[in-house]
């Protein structure tokens, strides 16, 4: 499959670069944002080889190309776009509030979902090793087989990754998508699942609740390992932060001060 070639007639039945405002993917579906959507020639898009199927849905123009295939021709779109919206919509193109709200979390966690996938089916493997009574009543398979005992706590590890740091994958998604920098939103991210706070999961389990003094205020030192809407919103005020310090600071100190600032006041002010 000439995946350059594919790529060049769905840029060309679009109505070209210029046309195009936002390119990304999902699973099984390229997802292209234009400005104007009379210029799109389905018909001519779903007689390209590969192509499965194609809709428009909220404002995305969806072209069904199956796992695998799907990251191929995204990349090659991208490398004709300069990997990276070619111009921003207008305010009146992009929809409702309602759906302007919906895509958005759709361009945050759309890139992450083969992580989840991954993690989630993982799961699922650990649970065949050890759900009791699977294979033979009242035993797990580990029970049976005490050699994959090591096996099987190496597979739980590998499947709680994902979920116990989800906000790193979301802070640089969501840092990407307002913005800013992608990797000051992972630090962020890595700072609110940081080991050496308390695990929020043994929290409210009674345990004793380490707590920092600060200008007379109790600050409890707790994670947010699992958390999705404390990581949202200060990926949202990092990016606007580090954008309005990128205005206000001098060039030759820019490249140390912002991501200083932008961390530092970020940090103390986590939800």
């Amino acid at each position: 499959m000439n995946y350059p070639s594919i790529a060049a007639q769905i840029v060309a039945a679009v109505g070209g670069r210029e046309n195009l405002s936002h390119v990304m993917h999902c699973a099984t579906r390229l997802r292209l944002t234009c400005l104007d959507e009379s210029k799109i020639n389905a018909d001519a898009i779903a007689d390209i080889e590969g192509v499965k199927g194609v809709f428009s849905a909220k404002g995305q123009f969806q072209i069904i190309f199956g796992s695998g295939t799907v990251n191929q021709v995204c990349d090659e779109v991208l490398k004709l776009t300069g990997n990276q919206p070619v111009v921003q919509p207008p305010k009146e193109a992009q929809g409702n509030v309602v759906n302007r709200f919906i895509k958005m979390l759709s361009d945050i966690f759309v890139p992450i979902i083969p992580a989840i996938v991954a993690g989630g089916l993982l799961m699922g493997i650990n649970n065949i090793f050890t759900a009791e009574g699977l294979f033979v009543s009242g035993k797990t398979l580990i029970d049976l087989y005490p050699q994959f005992a090591d096996l099987a706590g190496m597979i739980n590890l590998f499947s709680n990754a994902a979920f116990t740091f989800l906000p790193v994958l979301i802070g640089f998604s969501a840092t990407k998508k307002f913005g800013g920098n992608p990797y000051l939103g992972a630090v962020l991210g890595m700072i609110m699942v940081h080991p050496d706070l308390m695990n929020a999961y043994s929290y409210g389990t009674g345990a004793v609740v380490p707590t920092w003094n600060l200008f007379g205020l109790s600050i409890e030192a707790v994670g947010y390992q699992g958390t999705v809407l404390p990581v949202l919103v200060m990926s949202f005020f990092l990016a606007k932060l580090e954008t309005q310090l990128h205005k206000i600071t001098p060039s030759w100190l820019d490249n140390l001060t912002t991501p200083l600032i932008s961390i530092l006041v970020c940090g103390f002010i986590r939800p």
